[in-house]
């Protein structure tokens, strides 16, 4: 069904003139370079009249991600590069003249006006030594098509947003952005001081949005609505010789089930987010050993939220509700009616179930009750080996304790087990024969687009 998407790609040739013995090493995994480009190619002039998008295009990466596939095509993680990174761009061939230029200090971005795709790769791997596999290269016109093809994307704010320069007028609460409006989003510079790095979080937040919104609405698991979704894109997207239907597949099934609980999302630590730089004006640096072991774990195909300290929880009765809370929980009395609040919405939860009570029936209830309460489970209970009094144990990999948190709450007097490097799915091993679920809320709408970007277990507004 898909086989025949990468035939009308646009191609880009981004390790044309690149010296093979300089670049890094390949690491297990696969890495994409994704850029987003201020071509406008294909928009309308009414689009460009109602979504603020006059002027001339700067002919430069408006965005930068660097995109790991992890070897066992399980995992994906995204690193935003800031355009205004304070480098030194390698000698190269210039774009407008043709003629050698020497090395020279620039912002990142500058590396694709004067140089194109090939002094961009060039640049980033230099700057993170992280070997690019592919390249992908995304216009204003795909992003718009590609979001209104998805039926909009919808995003939660805790106050409204207004930016006069892009046309952004968002109220407080949830709006589904149609393209246009999405574009107004990413873009906006004006909030919050003009701060660059706050529109990096927001196009952070706006990623994760998208693909919930896929697999939501089950776009990456049905063939026919992923071809739609893909060409779309691929109608103004370029690309290396070497992306094709396999590599687009293989991102299309690292991305099924994601949420922001499962996938990763970070930026570049930073030393100084205003280095003024004669002729340049301001640009940022990049803090040079934080930076070094974010990049060292993507080259080594590790996530990059490293475990969780020790938690007393791990050991213990989950943590997450007050004491007081609980006890009232055990009550019923009318806090408890409505389950305490919890870290990670149950929704982005995935869970499995095993009964080890030898009581019949029972996995089958707790796997019900959990999926009542909002929690993804599988809907298919095992049995384990009879524990004994051993109770009820929560089995999660240390990189998800807010969910493992989240999921313990519900389950009272459950012991959190941590099992490093099972991913995203919890087990839930029911031992104790008298074992309930009790009702959770989702947390409290929160989280503007300008708040730290969230990682694995940073639970979106719900």
């Amino acid at each position: 069904m898909v086989t025949g998407l990468s035939e009308d790609v646009r191609r880009v040739d981004p390790f044309d003139d690149l010296d093979t013995d300089s670049r890094p090493k390949g690491d297990n995994g696969v890495n994409f370079l994704v850029v987003g480009t201020d071509r406008r190619d294909g928009i309308s002039a009414t689009q460009k009249e109602r979504y603020n998008l006059g002027g001339s295009a700067c002919d430069c990466t408006d965005t930068m991600l660097l995109v790991h596939l992890s070897g066992d095509r399980d995992r994906a993680s995204v690193v935003s590069l800031p355009r205004d990174t304070y480098t030194e761009l390698p000698p190269h061939k210039d774009r407008a003249t043709g003629k050698r230029v020497a090395a020279r200090p620039a912002k990142l971005n500058a590396a694709y006006t004067a140089g194109g795709a090939p002094l961009t790769v060039r640049a980033v791997e230099k700057l993170t030594d992280v070997h690019v596999d592919h390249y992908l290269e995304v216009d204003f016109t795909s992003f718009m098509s590609t979001v209104d093809v998805l039926g909009g994307v919808p995003v939660c704010t805790t106050e409204p947003l207004k930016d006069s320069y892009s046309g952004l007028d968002l109220p407080k609460g949830t709006t589904k952005l149609n393209g246009g409006q999405a574009l107004q989003y990413v873009r906006a510079r004006h909030l919050d001081g003009g701060s660059d790095l706050s529109r990096m979080k927001r196009q952070q937040h706006f990623l994760a949005s998208v693909i919930s919104r896929a697999t939501d609405t089950g776009v990456l698991m049905n063939p026919v609505r992923f071809n739609k979704v893909a060409a779309t894109l691929l109608e103004s997207v370029r690309a290396d010789p070497g992306f094709g239907t396999e590599q687009m597949m293989a991102l299309g099934r690292a991305m099924r089930g994601f949420r922001l609980a499962s996938s990763e999302f970070a930026s570049v630590p930073l030393s100084d987010v205003d280095h003024r730089v004669p002729g340049l004006g301001s640009t940022v640096e990049w803090d040079r050993p934080r930076a070094a072991k974010l990049f060292a774990a993507l080259r080594a195909d590790r996530p990059l939220s490293a475990p969780a300290e020790p938690d007393p929880a791990a050991s213990g009765p989950a943590s997450g509700p007050a004491a007081s809370e609980r006890d009232g929980s055990d009550r019923g009395d009318s806090a408890s009616d409505r389950g305490p609040r919890v870290e990670v919405a149950p929704r982005e939860i995935r869970v499995e179930v095993a009964n080890a009570t030898g009581r019949r029936g029972l996995g089958a209830r707790i796997d019900r009750e959990l999926r009542g309460t909002g929690f993804a489970t599988t809907g298919a209970p095992s049995n384990a080996r009879h524990a004994g009094h051993a109770g009820t144990t929560v089995a999660y990999d240390p990189r998800w304790d807010r969910s493992a948190r989240s999921l313990a709450a519900a389950l009272p007097g459950a012991k959190l087990v941590k099992d490093p490097d099972r991913g995203a799915r919890m087990k839930v091993t029911v031992g104790d024969p008298d074992q309930h679920v009790r009702p959770v809320r989702a947390p409290a709408a929160h989280g503007t687009p300008d708040e730290a970007p969230m990682r694995g277990d940073e639970a979106d507004c719900s």
